[in-house]
């Protein structure tokens, strides 16, 4: 389980900061959001255990105390008045169980599991915001990622989350909240999510064990967002594969995509495109160096490649071929890459 992912994992210098303001947040419902590889979940989940801990600390930064029985339970995803609503897919991935009814369907093969945040679970977690808390810190409801309910789902939520249960809070979360319902939004006091400095990104990269070229490359290539440079990191990607890649797509190569997910896959090409554009236009490329990058690509044909992969990007992890998905993609990027105006 990654940093990201497990409970009782220090939280870095900049979501600490944060949770120390948030911890004091009076509302009822509370809507976290910002850009992607901020800390979304590990926030929203330290601030859920902060609030239901029976010992949290206050000394520097404020964490749950990680010795008492909230801390425990949360730590082996038990806790009775932590209720998490997810989609099936993330609930799976981030160790949190599903419902009995909804794992045997998925266990028996007679579903898939939901990448949508489902109406029965929506409507499971009324009857637990309904019933009395165990404790005496009250009851907890965290919902990630919140743009992932669909419109049933939402309105199934909406009284509630207009006047839930005297004990009992909400936190959302989200990297698009523009897809939340505009009656959703005006429920929760928001929060955006704030990036930390390039000099504290840095720093804090090097206490994870990266650090010098490497760090500044691929923090560039993951758009400032250190999380999601080790991240990079931890699944191969190199100074060398990151800046050789737009070469490398010019050339039709496969080679430094091969392993990644369709919406992996689909992110990397935009960044690519993105930054072509801007050189193409003389703006600074944000997630490569200029020398990476073609110097008299088309316009026309590098506009044409970005609206393709906005489309591409909404069935992304749809269950294509993956080799001939990629073959495709690069193919395409190829054509938009070697044309000329």
């Amino acid at each position: 389980m990654s940093e990201e992912h497990s409970p009782m994992s220090p939280l870095s210098p900049w979501l600490g900061r944060q949770l120390a303001r948030l911890q004091q947040h009076a509302g009822h419902a509370l809507l976290l959001q910002g850009p992607s590889g901020l800390g979304h979940y590990a926030l929203s989940l330290a601030l859920a255990q902060v609030w239901l801990c029976h010992r949290p600390k206050s000394d520097g930064t404020p964490m749950a105390c990680g010795e008492c029985p909230s801390c425990h339970s949360i730590s082996v995803r038990t806790h009775p008045d932590l209720r998490v609503l997810m989609p099936e897919t993330d609930m799976l991935t981030l160790a949190w169980p599903l419902d009995e009814s909804a794992q045997k369907d998925i266990d028996d093969k007679k579903r898939k599991p939901s990448r949508e945040i489902r109406v029965d679970a929506a409507r499971d977690l009324i009857t637990f915001t309904q019933r009395t808390a165990s404790g005496e810190r009250g009851k907890v409801v965290l919902i990630y990622p919140a743009d992932r309910m669909n419109g049933i789902t939402a309105n199934t939520l909406l009284k509630t989350l207009e006047e839930p249960s005297g004990d009992t809070r909400f936190i959302l979360a989200t990297e698009a909240p523009h897809l939340l319902l505009p009656t959703i939004r005006s429920r929760c006091v928001s929060h955006a999510l704030e990036a930390p400095s390039a000099q504290e990104a840095a720093q804090w990269l090097k206490s994870q064990g990266l650090s010098g070229p490497a760090a500044d490359v691929l923090l560039r290539a993951a758009g400032g967002r250190p999380e999601e440079a080790l991240r990079m990191s931890e699944l191969g990607w190199t100074p060398e594969r990151w800046l050789g890649l737009p070469k490398a797509l010019r050339a039709g190569h496969t080679a430094p995509l091969q392993d990644l997910s369709g919406s992996e896959l689909i992110e990397v090409l935009q960044k690519v495109c993105h930054d072509q554009l801007s050189h193409r236009v003389g703006a600074s490329p944000r997630f490569f160096e200029p020398a990476a990058l073609a110097p008299h690509a088309s316009l026309r044909a590098l506009s044409d490649w970005s609206v393709s992969l906005k489309h591409r990007a909404r069935s992304a992890d749809h269950p294509y071929q993956p080799g001939l998905m990629l073959e495709a993609l690069v193919s395409q990027a190829q054509q938009a890459l070697m044309a000329q105006d």
